[in-house]
């Protein structure tokens, strides 16, 4: 039995029926040339016959304070199959995923869903796939996708998502009884935490007595202003998807030498300010976004090893490139102080310095008082083409998770050469948040136009 880490145990915490707490991907596939009209259901059944033993973490039941194996595994829970209705186009398709993408993974089965979306128009299907965040972070998941397809087109018998064995399995592999696991478990934590402990203080009175109001690139929880994203959510989940070039944007952070990062979390910034203005709602005080950190140093791929940055998105001011500055400042400095303490330092860090906020957002006592606006992710993804049975990948979008005060969540993952943007939110709360997706392809174009007129400028100088 594997002890749930803090940050499950709080993912599990949070859930309630209007605020389910798993994330999802839609993968989009191209069926090959020549294959046979029965190609998605050959696929299907293969799945369903497949003798493959589920592995960790799909397995895994949830057992109190504990992932316990599931000893009455069956698939027909988890795995579906269904086609749209004609023409199948992608409207129809992301009606469907924001329809599953609002309900709750059943608690007394391992906690993860699959559906094989057949009949897409330009001859394609799709795989839907949702697993609860306490299960696995997006870097996590990124690394389970990637082992469960293939590299090679001529691949076949692919075995299925949850049946990839990995290194994970091999530590999992002959537990010790439970009771001695959870004895040791404890005494390790205890450990751990008093290891930690003097950094953590050393880091906590430099954040408290020379950073905060003092610096202005330092972000607290006290910033966020109250807006239209900061709203109770119903159940209802909209989901918008689009692709973007990515050497658009290599090209745009070259130019100004920043980071890619740096740019996404600019772009946004601006397709934010246009879509408040467009509902007139924009504060005067800047968003603030929380921006998800990865803290793995190996190659694991379960469970959750996260932190997070509140980036001041500059939402208040006009000019992309002071924007930029702004945000780039903001995110540096807790990268600096990051970069001082290990992992399981940052951890206990954040968890001092967050965890009020992550109270208020559990008891919700303090509904107009947000540490930040909305969450930000942009995790790294697949950089070779892949495969499943021969049909290649041609795209993926995250799904991620909304809450009580933050309706909106922006989440990145790159593929080959683009940029992938899924976009959830409450239905509810924000109308045509898909309007999103057209103010971040007039942010790029703005950017674009920035460089082009650069050297203008320097002439001018």
């Amino acid at each position: 039995m594997r002890p749930l880490h803090p940050i499950d145990f709080i993912f599990l915490s949070l859930e309630k029926r209007q605020q389910p707490m798993h994330v999802g991907g839609l993968f989009l596939f191209e069926i090959p040339e020549n294959a046979s009209p029965t190609f998605v259901h050959d696929l299907v059944q293969d799945i369903r016959q497949s003798k493959s033993i589920p592995v960790a973490p799909f397995n895994n039941q949830l057992t109190g304070l504990f992932w316990g194996e599931d000893p009455e595994f069956d698939i027909d829970h988890h795995f579906r199959h269904i086609a749209l209705p004609n023409p199948g186009r992608i409207r129809e398709l992301l009606v469907y995923i924001s329809q599953q993408h609002s309900s709750l993974i059943d608690r007394a089965k391992p906690l993860w869903t699959c559906d094989v979306i057949e009949g897409i128009e330009g001859n394609r299907f799709a795989m839907y796939f949702k697993i609860h965040h306490a299960m696995v972070d997006g870097v996590a998941g990124m690394r389970l996708i990637e082992k469960s397809l293939s590299k090679d087109p001529n691949e076949k018998h692919v075995v299925p998502l949850w049946c990839v064995e990995g290194k994970r399995t091999k530590r999992l592999k002959a537990p010790k009884p439970p009771t001695v696991s959870k004895i040791k478990g404890v005494m390790n934590g205890i450990k751990s935490q008093l290891e930690v402990t003097p950094k953590v203080m050393q880091e906590l009175s430099q954040t408290l007595f020379k950073e905060m109001g003092k610096n202005p690139d330092y972000v607290s929880t006290f910033q966020a202003p109250p807006s239209i994203l900061n709203q109770r959510v119903s159940s209802s989940r909209r989901f918008a998807a689009q692709s973007f070039e990515l050497d658009r944007l290599r090209n745009i952070a070259k130019s100004l030498g920043v980071t890619i990062n740096d740019v996404v979390l600019t772009i946004c910034s601006g397709a934010l300010r246009e879509y408040l203005i467009s509902h007139d709602s924009l504060p005067k005080k800047p968003l603030i976004a929380m921006v998800p950190a990865s803290l793995r140093t190996d190659d694991s791929d379960v469970s959750n090893r996260i932190t997070m940055i509140l980036a001041n998105l500059a939402t208040h001011i006009e000019d992309p490139i002071e924007r930029l500055e702004i945000i780039r400042r903001s995110v540096q400095n807790s990268k600096q102080r990051f970069s001082r303490m290990t992992a399981n330092e940052i951890l206990n860090y954040s968890a001092l310095v967050y965890g009020p906020a992550g109270l208020n957002i559990v008891s919700g006592m303090l509904p107009k008082r947000q540490a930040f606006n909305l969450v930000i992710s942009n995790v790294p993804g697949p950089r070779e083409p892949l495969y499943w049975n021969g049909a290649k990948l041609d795209a993926l979008y995250p799904a991620s998770i909304v809450m009580d005060g933050q309706a909106l969540n922006i989440t990145m993952t790159s593929y080959l050469d683009k940029l992938e943007v899924g976009l959830i939110a409450c239905r509810n709360a924000l109308p045509k948040m898909q309007n999103l997706l057209t103010h971040l392809e007039d942010e790029i174009q703005r950017f674009e136009q920035v460089i082009k007129d650069l050297p203008k400028q320097k002439v001018a100088n």
